[in-house]
């Protein structure tokens, strides 16, 4: 089938990619020359398992095509994805501008009818504006052309999107449409032969759908967070507390890890965006509220712990902080917890000797130099010199550290774990001080 996808971020890349890795004719559209003119060089110019070789050999074979020009894409398929951008706005909703835009385009260059799938997380009730937009611009030209808009919401992971994309738990489309429903079958018949994953219902089900997901998981993690504060307070433990609970079926071993908080491009903008939603039709959405203020306060803990340590003398000291990325598998910093800690350190004259596998060059673009950040090339660099060592990111690397190396290395044999990767124990016996997230203790100094 011949596609056409508006945006080549991360989702728009990865689903044009997968599309036309099962054989669809899929056009790309963006705005952004740079960014067109790379992936044509096969220089993907973000992060993601798989995806570079997938986006290589299937714009080599003709499959996957790249343009600023939107003309080229509206003509070229009756599926018109559109898969841009929607962050927060100023109030927290979600901005739609971009989403429009492209809207507007599609219908000043079609000359034949069009299914419009919205791929971006969108507010509901974001299609009827979509529509509307369409109708709008089709009637300044004395159009009078058919056209459906659907939902088809993204259900991937940052740094398994390949994956999620080609081996999808459920496929969800909103649609009334007996035609688009046909369509969508065929266009996903490739990742539904072992058994129905497409999910068709109403427009705006659908695109609720995306928003329950992620402050669903959202919720699971904040909760964690919540209990994990009071373990601290009452000697308890958060990892036997959480293999207690998760070996409940019904509560299940995923999204029940304690840690400094999520981030990421998902969970923030679209908790923000659902509360706000809730604003608009009068309604006081305290538990997603409770989510978000739960993660903000957690993302502050690393830095208290740093802070209690040295009794709130942190000028001059180095801390050697393990992961930059919000997540492991990735380069995306957007709202990771790293951030939250390098700053409060930089506001107390501390200084950071950092290093991530991947997101290095995403830390010096945010950053730029500075005097308090030095990006070391190993983990063992980042020790050197420290005072203290910060775990932020659950990186496979850090996971089996040379323990002694780590003692020997620091001025204060210190670690603080984030994500709560290490046995207390074993770290102990190795005559380091561990302080966990959870852990049965927190850092109180005199």
């Amino acid at each position: 089938m011949k596609v056409t996808v508006f945006g080549v971020g991360y989702v728009g890349l990865v689903q044009a990619a997968v599309l036309a890795d099962v054989g669809h004719d899929v056009v790309c559209v963006d705005v952004d020359q740079d960014k067109v003119d790379n992936l044509k060089k096969g220089v993907i110019q973000i992060y993601e398992p798989g995806l570079t070789p997938i986006v290589q050999s299937n714009f080599a074979e003709g499959r996957l095509h790249f343009t600023t020009d939107p003309e080229e894409g509206v003509r070229h398929a009756e599926l018109q994805f559109i898969a841009v951008g929607t962050p927060p706005d100023e109030d927290g909703s979600a901005d739609l501008s971009y989403v429009l835009a492209v809207a507007e385009t599609i219908a000043q260059y079609m000359s034949a009818p069009k299914i419009i799938i919205d791929k971006s997380t969108v507010p509901v009730g974001t299609a009827d504006k979509v529509s509307e937009r369409i109708a709008t611009v089709l009637n300044s030209r004395g159009e009078n052309l058919e056209f459906y808009v659907a939902s088809n919401p993204e259900f991937l992971k940052e740094g398994a999107a390949v994956s999620d994309c080609m081996k999808p738990d459920r496929i969800v489309i909103g649609t009334d449409s007996e035609h688009v429903e046909t369509q969508m079958r065929e266009l996903y018949s490739a990742f539904n032969r072992n058994h129905d994953r497409i999910i068709f219902m109403d427009v705006r089900s659908a695109e609720l759908t995306k928003y329950a997901a992620n402050c669903m998981l959202a919720t699971k993690i904040s909760f964690m967070n919540e209990i994990s504060n009071l373990a601290e307070r009452l000697g308890a433990d958060i990892e036997s507390v959480r293999k207690g609970i998760g070996s409940d079926e019904r509560i299940g071993h995923h999204f029940i890890y304690a840690g400094c908080g999520y981030g990421g491009s998902c969970f923030p903008k679209d908790v923000q965006a659902l509360v706000k939603a809730a604003e608009y039709l009068d309604y006081d959405a305290r538990i997603l509220k409770a989510i978000e203020l739960v993660n903000y306060r957690q993302k502050e803990v690393l830095f208290e712990r740093v802070w209690n340590y040295f009794n709130g003398d942190l000028k001059g000291k180095t801390i050697a902080l393990w992961g930059l990325s919000f997540k492991p598998k990735t380069d995306d910093m957007r709202e990771a917890t790293s951030r939250v800690l390098m700053e409060a350190l930089w506001a107390v004259g501390a200084k950071v000797r950092a290093y991530d596998p991947e997101a290095m060059e995403e830390a010096q673009r945010i950053y730029g130099p500075r005097s308090d950040l030095e990006l070391v090339g190993t983990k063992e660099s980042a020790l050197q010199g420290a005072d203290v060592l910060v775990i932020c990111t659950e990186w496979r690397a850090f996971w089996s550290p040379d323990f002694e190396f780590v003692e020997e290395s620091l001025s204060h044999p210190v670690i603080v774990d984030g994500r709560n990767i290490y046995d207390p124990e074993l770290v102990e016996r190795h005559k380091i001080e561990y302080y966990g997230i959870g852990r049965g203790r927190s850092v109180q100094r005199s």
